[in-house]
């Protein structure tokens, strides 16, 4: 079969198209042919960093932790799934998991669910890793009716669809951007947009929540703006971030009495812990998505499996908007 292999890591050009081997399908697994998978950037990461990143794979390698795709074959005890069943899923692409970069995939029935209905196959390629990293932070921190939360970062990946989480578990949502292509593709999700390169934390909060800080903030941005989050949060308020690898003093957390709850999504496939949980909550999004409460938005550059060396770049370039797709 085809797939762009990572014989080494470096810029985004060591990506070689390859004939390999198809996947042989095994117990409690189930083999799929690969419609689209979709970049984050823990695939360019991996690419940049290699081994000094700890769930990076040995090369060749084949990259791509997202899919969407039909079930070909069905492995002995799959239960979940069968031929011809449209699914998508988070499923390899890092450690000793091959991922979607390839005409075919084996994937763990535990970490799958049904395509939502009303999505194409490159729709559905673009929700797993972050609309389970936005389930579960959100979920983590309680969001419930009429609180506030705040979204760091509501046009990226993760945050476009926290967004319209929030908004469906009946928070009052606002969210970060910083230009007016981000603001409005935050308001269009139901959220009052807030633009950081104008407003400081502290004008923000006094504005919407009457200097009491937000019941949540959801920071998808995470280094250093942590400390944002902190500052805009409520007394015993609740910060779920996806990006906490950074020194930081955390006085403001102690005093205000705050929860921060680290979301690291790729927990389940690097250790094999709780994958059904995955699954799961997939199953869960795709309700939501086929009620018309949430729908991903796709980068407007299309890219094909010969061409994922440019959508890294195009990733890494801070010009993208929603989720990057790639067609296979």
């Amino acid at each position: 079969m085809k797939a762009m292999v990572l014989n080494e890591f470096g810029s985004s050009d060591v990506f070689k198209l390859s004939q390999i081997n198809r996947p042989v399908v095994k117990s409690g697994h189930i083999l799929v042919k690969i419609s689209a998978t979709s970049v984050n950037t823990v695939d360019t990461m991996i690419r940049q960093m290699g081994k000094d990143l700890p769930l990076s794979p040995e090369p060749p390698a084949v990259l791509g932790m997202d899919f969407a795709g039909t079930v070909e074959e069905v492995g002995e005890g799959v239960t979940k799934f069968s031929v011809g069943d449209e699914v998508y899923g988070c499923a390899g692409g890092l450690a000793n998991l091959p991922g979607a970069l390839a005409e075919f995939m084996l994937a763990d029935e535990n970490l799958v669910a049904l395509k939502p209905k009303s999505l194409s196959m490159k729709e559905a390629a673009a929700i797993p890793l972050v609309g389970i990293t936005a389930f579960e932070g959100l979920t983590r921190a309680g969001v419930s009716q009429g609180q506030k939360v705040l979204v760091h970062g509501g046009a990226g990946g993760v945050g476009h669809l926290a967004v319209q989480l929030a908004n469906h578990f009946g928070a009052d949502v606002f969210s970060t951007g910083g230009n007016d292509a981000q603001l409005n593709l935050i308001k269009s999700f139901g959220a009052t947009p807030i633009n950081f390169k104008d407003e400081t934390v502290d004008t923000y909060v006094e504005k919407y929540t009457v200097g009491l800080g937000f019941d949540v903030v959801f920071d998808s941005v995470g280094g250093p703006n942590l400390l944002n989050s902190f500052n805009a949060a409520a007394l015993n308020g609740q910060v779920a971030t996806t990006v906490s690898l950074v020194e930081m003093d955390l006085t403001t957390a102690h005093f205000k009495g705050l929860s921060l709850h680290v979301v690291f999504m790729l927990i389940p496939m690097l250790h094999n812990y709780k994958r059904n949980e995955h699954g799961d909550i997939l199953s869960k999004l795709a309700d939501i998505i086929d009620a018309g409460k949430m729908k991903p938005f796709i980068d407007k550059k299309d890219f094909n499996l010969e061409e994922i060396g440019k959508a890294h770049d195009h990733l890494s370039s801070g010009e993208a908007m929603g989720k990057i797709v790639v067609s296979i």
